[in-house]
C-alpha cells in the first residue's frame, strides 16, 4: 500500500513538475512576447522621431534665400512707411492672401507693382525694389523647384484694382498700401517660401 502511495506521489510530483514547467514556459513566452511588443513600440517611436527630425532639413541655400527675402522685404516696408502714408478717406480692409510658395508671392508682387503709376511722385525706387524682390524669388524658384506650378490666381482685391486702372492715383496709392500689407504678412510667414 505504501508503494501505491509512493507511485501516486511520484506521479503527482511528475504532473506538478510538468505543470510548473509548462507555466514557467508560458510565463517566459508571455514575457518574451511582451518585451517584443515594447521593443517594437520603442523602435516605431524612434523611427517616427527620426523621420520627423530628418524629413525636410533646410539646405543652406533655402536659409540664405529666406534671409535675403526677409532683408529685402523689411527694407521695402521701411521705405513704404517713410515715404507713403494712407491718405485721409482711403480705407484699406484686410485681404486674404494665398501664400503658396514663391510662385504665388511673385504673382501678387508683380500684380500690385503693375498698378503703381510711374508718374506717382517718389515711386520709382519702390517699384524697382518690388521688382527686384519678385525677380529674385522668381529666379530662385526656377532654379530650385523641379515642378513649375501653374500661374496662381490673383487675390480678389487685386483683380478689382486692375479693373479700375483709370483712377491712376487712387489705385496706385492703394496698391502701395497693399504691397506693405502683403510684405508684413510675408515677413510673419517666411516658411511658405520653402514650398515650391
Amino acid at each position: 500500500m505504501d508503494s501505491c502511495y509512493l507511485k501516486e506521489g511520484k506521479a503527482n510530483n511528475v504532473n506538478l513538475s510538468s505543470s510548473l514547467k509548462d507555466t514557467s514556459q508560458n510565463y517566459l513566452h508571455l514575457q518574451n512576447t511582451t518585451n517584443m511588443h515594447y521593443t517594437l513600440a520603442l523602435l516605431f517611436s524612434l523611427l517616427q522621431l527620426l523621420t520627423v527630425c530628418t524629413a525636410a532639413p533646410l539646405s543652406v541655400e533655402v536659409v540664405k534665400m529666406k534671409s535675403k527675402v526677409k532683408w529685402m522685404a523689411e527694407q521695402l516696408v521701411v521705405r513704404l512707411n517713410k515715404d507713403f502714408q494712407v491718405p485721409d478717406g482711403l480705407t484699406i480692409d484686410q485681404t486674404a492672401y494665398d501664400l503658396n510658395g514663391p510662385a504665388s508671392i511673385v504673382t501678387i508682387l508683380e500684380g500690385y507693382n503693375s498698378l503703381i503709376s510711374d508718374s506717382f511722385d517718389g515711386v520709382s525706387q519702390v517699384k524697382f525694389e518690388i521688382s527686384s524682390l519678385a525677380g529674385y524669388l522668381d529666379h530662385w524658384r526656377q532654379g530650385h523647384c523641379s515642378v513649375q506650378p501653374s500661374k496662381p490666381s490673383l487675390p480678389e482685391r487685386l483683380q478689382e484694382l486692375q479693373s479700375r486702372k483709370e483712377f491712376i492715383h487712387t489705385v496706385s496709392m492703394e496698391a502701395l498700401m497693399r504691397v506693405k500689407e502683403f510684405l508684413s504678412l510675408l515677413l510673419k510667414n517666411l516658411d511658405h517660401l520653402e514650398t515650391c
